[in-house]
């Protein structure tokens, strides 16, 4: 069953296909529905569009953990440190060296 939210973002997609936040909260919602197929094509092709989209790193490596591939979510948390620390984001690179150590343990 599809969530009213998620129909949202369909339509508002429609007008605006390649806008990385709607495209983001599209696979926030497809992974509240355990869909992370879905969730993890809709970052990986958002990714390629905008490698700087930040904030994804962290969830699709969730994902991945989530489907038991972590060394695509050891891979995807890397990039993101890479990019948190060019970009000076010190809340997100945080985040993602926590998952890493996780990970780890």
């Amino acid at each position: 069953m599809t969530s009213t939210r998620l129909q949202q973002l369909l339509q508002m997609l429609e007008t605006e296909p390649n806008d990385s936040f709607l495209n983001y909260a599209l696979a926030l919602e497809f992974g509240k529905e355990n869909n992370f197929r879905k969730a993890i094509e809709l970052i990986e092709t958002l990714l390629i569009r905008d490698e700087n989209y930040l904030g994804a790193y962290y969830q699709l490596g969730k994902y991945y953990e989530q489907t038991g591939n972590v060394e695509k979510a050891i891979a995807t948390y890397n990039k993101g440190i890479a990019i948190a620390k060019k970009q000076n984001n010190r809340k997100t690179l945080g985040e993602l060296n926590e998952a890493m150590m996780m990970l780890e343990e």
